[in-house]
This record gives C-alpha cells, sequence and structure tokens, in this order.
C-alpha cells in the first residue's frame, strides 16, 4: 500500500503536568512535562507551513511565544532564549553553530518541517546531543505526487506534442508512442521518494527497475522493482527518473554517455538535484540526440544560467522547482511536526528523527 502521512493527533498532558506513564497502541509511552518552544524560521516560511490548525495544536501542547523569530530578527538582535528548550523551524532555520548555543542554550529538541537539513546542522550539534527530526517524508508525497504525473505524462510524450501543435498550429503526424503498458520506468535511487515513486508504478502495468547501491534486492522485490546498474537503467528504460541524494558519490554521476544510450524517445526526468548530472555533457548528449527528451525540475544552477541551451533545446522541458511541497502541501509538513511533537511529549520513539550516521546519508 503507499505510504502515507498520519493525520491523528495524540492527546497530550496539559502544559506543566507531571510525568505519566500510559499505553498507546501496545506501546507503553511517558508523558513528559511540556518545556517552553519558539518558532524560528522565515517568515514565509511560517505562513505556508504552519497554518491556523498546526499552531493551535502546537499551543494546545507547550508554552509557545506566537511571535516568530525570522533569520533577519535573529541576525539584527542580540537577545537571547534561555528557556527555550523546542524549537520548530523551517526554511530559513539558522546555522546552530556557539552563537546559537549561546542564545539558545538549553534547547534539547529541533522539529523541522522541511526537506533537508545540511544547511544549519553542525557537529556541535551533535556533540551536544540535540534531537533533531525533520518533514522530509511528508515533502516526499508532494514529489512522488509530482513525479508520478510526469513519468505517465511522458510516456504519452505529451509536452513534445504540446510543443509541436503550439509551434506548427496543427496536430502531429501519427506516430507510435511508448505508452503505459508494458514499458519500462527506470528509477535512480530508492529513498524516501524513489520508493513512494515505486508504490505508486504498481497501479499500472510497467516494468520498474532501478539503481540504488545501498539497497538489498530483497526490498526491492517486496516494491515489485529490479535492481540493476545505472547504464542498464538509461539503456533499457522509456523513462528515467532521478531521486539521487547529493553526496560525493553522487556529485555529476550522470553523465553524457547515459543519455547518449538511451532508448529512441526515451525521457529523463529530474527533481533530485542538478549537481547529480554532468550538465555540460548532458546538453552535449540532447543535441546530438534530440529525440530524447529531459524534463528538469531541478539544474546546477538553479536556475540555468542566461544563455542556456536548456531554455532553448527543443527536446528540454523546465520547470521552476514545483516538485515540491507548494501552498497548501507544505501544511503536510507542519502537520507532521505535530505529530512528532506528540511522539517527543509521550516519551516515544520519534518517526523521522535524524541521528548523526542517517544524516551523512541524507540530501
Amino acid at each position: 500500500m503507499p505510504t502515507t502521512i498520519e493525520t491523528q493527533f495524540l492527546t497530550p498532558s496539559p502544559a506543566g503536568a507531571p510525568a505519566t506513564v500510559e499505553q498507546f497502541g501496545g506501546l507503553t509511552q511517558t508523558t513528559v512535562t511540556p518545556a517552553p518552544a519558539q518558532f524560528l524560521m522565515a517568515g514565509a516560511a511560517f505562513d505556508h507551513v504552519y497554518g491556523p490548525e498546526e499552531r493551535a495544536a502546537i499551543s494546545a501542547r507547550v508554552p509557545i511565544s506566537n511571535l516568530l523569530i525570522t533569520p533577519e530578527d535573529y541576525r539584527d538582535t542580540s537577545e537571547t532564549w534561555p528557556d527555550v528548550e523546542i524549537v520548530f523551524a523551517s526554511w530559513g532555520m539558522p546555522v546552530m553553530d556557539k552563537a546559537f548555543f549561546r542564545r539558545f542554550p538549553k534547547v534539547k529538541v529541533v522539529f523541522y518541517a522541511a526537506g533537508t537539513v545540511r544547511g544549519f546542522v553542525t557537529d556541535l550539534m551533535w556533540r551536544r546531543k540535540i534531537r533533531l527530526t525533520n518533514a522530509a517524508a511528508a515533502n516526499a508525497v508532494s514529489v512522488a505526487e509530482f513525479t508520478h504525473a510526469q513519468i505517465l505524462l511522458a510516456l504519452k510524450q505529451a509536452w513534445q506534442q504540446s510543443r509541436y501543435i503550439r509551434e506548427h498550429g496543427k496536430f502531429p503526424p501519427m506516430r507510435t508512442l511508448p505508452g503505459t503498458y508494458q514499458t519500462t520506468v527506470g528509477l535512480i535511487s530508492l529513498g524516501l521518494i524513489g520508493r513512494l515513486v515505486a508504490e505508486r508504478l504498481q497501479q499500472s502495468d510497467l516494468k520498474v527497475i532501478a539503481y540504488d547501491p545501498l539497497f538489498s534486492p530483497e526490498e526491492a522485490a517486496q516494491l515489485g522493482v529490479k535492481l540493476v546498474s545505472l547504464e542498464e537503467i538509461f539503456a533499457n528504460s522509456d523513462v528515467v527518473s532521478c531521486h539521487a541524494p547529493v553526496l560525493k558519490e553522487t556529485e555529476k554521476m550522470i553523465q553524457g554517455r547515459h543519455f547518449e544510450s538511451m532508448k529512441p524517445d526515451a525521457t529523463f526526468i529530474n527533481t533530485a538535484r542538478g549537481i547529480v548530472v554532468n550538465e555540460k555533457e548532458m546538453i552535449e548528449a540532447l543535441q546530438k540526440r534530440p529525440d530524447v527528451h529531459a524534463m528538469l525540475d531541478v539544474t546546477e544552477p538553479l536556475p540555468p544560467v542566461e544563455g542556456s541551451p536548456l531554455y532553448t533545446l527543443d527536446n528540454v522541458t523546465l520547470t521552476p522547482h514545483i516538485a515540491g511541497s507548494l501552498g497548501l502541501e507544505c501544511r503536510r509538513m507542519g502537520r507532521s511536526m505535530v505529530e512528532e511533537l506528540d511522539r517527543y511529549l509521550a516519551g516515544m520513539p520519534l518517526r523521522y528523527e535524524i541521528d548523526k550516521q542517517r544524516f551523512q546519508f541524507m540530501a
């Protein structure tokens, strides 16, 4: 079954209540006394991520100031917050360096309602044993939905046909298209997003193959996916969808030769990060192979530099990094952090907690 994000909140103890031990879902849970909390993020993120429902839920659980600390506030004042133990953050979270801990000396846990945490995590944070959880799983739902839609459109060559109609003022000649029956979709990486995409693709009569050196064949088989090499992904897929994290090993991992080896009329989709592709070689390959289509939601840099061929190549479709959570989709991330708060207050394991070891393999 497709992965879902929980929507039911646990019932917390009132602020200031003593610790108690209860049973929830067969697990023993210790309810801890709620500690002071604070919102810390960019103003735009606050409005998008923590709506009225999420703010009310947090306020009902912990003592929290409804005054937001933005990156500008943090930078322009010398104020300290000596009692805050819980931080609710999102985009715009300051780096957790020595200066941060001088101003937030009692922080114990950060609930980060967004994806990557690499912009603010430090070794000092790990040494201080700060707990961290994020909403990457909630954001992954939006990316997977977008990717699934793009894969189906690519198998029908919807973008190419739409471009032809706009440029020629008539429908294109009839031709054989890959379609969505017994064609092959290749996934690069079976992380949070890749797994969700694989689950959604099981609804169609498609063959799904994947490249992920950290995934076992047994796990892949449970997803209905066959593991193959990166070279086989590009040579055998009608659509290749990239979900690789940015690691030293993945930078410019996808090269021109991979695009040159693609099947006739195949499509490459990238909703991960532009840096995992050697962009110069990709452009050269796409110029040689006008039948191959690239649907790019990310580039390196983002957006592409002025004058980049990516703006004008007929076999490239650009979207402005919209695969992730937008609009009301962002509330899903805020809600997932409220659910994590419930677990924290109940003394239960955090579902999406990040430790130092896990951090090493995250995007």
